[in-house]
């Protein structure tokens, strides 16, 4: 999960909670982390975070449940894929499964081209394998490429 617009904590402790509500229990959750933006420029950090969480939802009307979040907590998407947003959140993976569909891919293409991802989940999930790579989450966030600015919030 990732905001950078408002109260950034705030946002993702709503969004946490209303997964947790609607969506399945978190097992782990990651700390808050804040990144620079990726893809586009803004003077607007990011928090980001990662949460596994089990869930008997499918990967489709999981995802309808993430977008619905989304749009509730005033996400609005339009033409351009990277911008400033409320909540943006993000279905990585979904246990062992590979999925390629119009509209969700599994796991998330970009995944390991991405710091402010790796990070925190190599935080909950170090030795997950990726699905497809077969290499570890560990394993991927030393091999990214990204070096952009990710660091730890500090604890309350």
């Amino acid at each position: 999960m990732g905001s950078n617009l408002g109260h950034r904590e705030q946002h993702l402790e709503e969004a946490f909670s209303l997964i947790q509500s609607r969506i399945g229990m978190a097992e782990r959750i990651s700390r808050f982390y804040e990144s620079e933006p990726w893809g586009y420029t803004s003077e607007n950090r990011f928090y980001n975070c990662c949460l596994s969480v089990r869930t008997g939802l499918e990967p489709l009307p999981l995802l309808d449940y993430m977008l619905g979040i989304e749009k509730e907590m005033g996400r609005e998407r339009g033409g351009r894929a990277y911008c400033d947003r409320v909540i943006d959140i993000d279905l990585l993976l979904y246990g062992t499964l590979q999925l390629n569909l119009p509209r969700l891919v599994i796991p998330h293409p970009a995944m390991g081209q991405r710091r402010f991802v790796l990070l925190p989940l190599a935080e909950i999930a170090p030795e997950l394998r990726h699905p497809v790579s077969g290499e570890t989450i560990s394993q991927m966030l030393l091999q990214c490429a990204d070096r952009s600015g990710v660091v730890p919030l500090k604890q309350k």
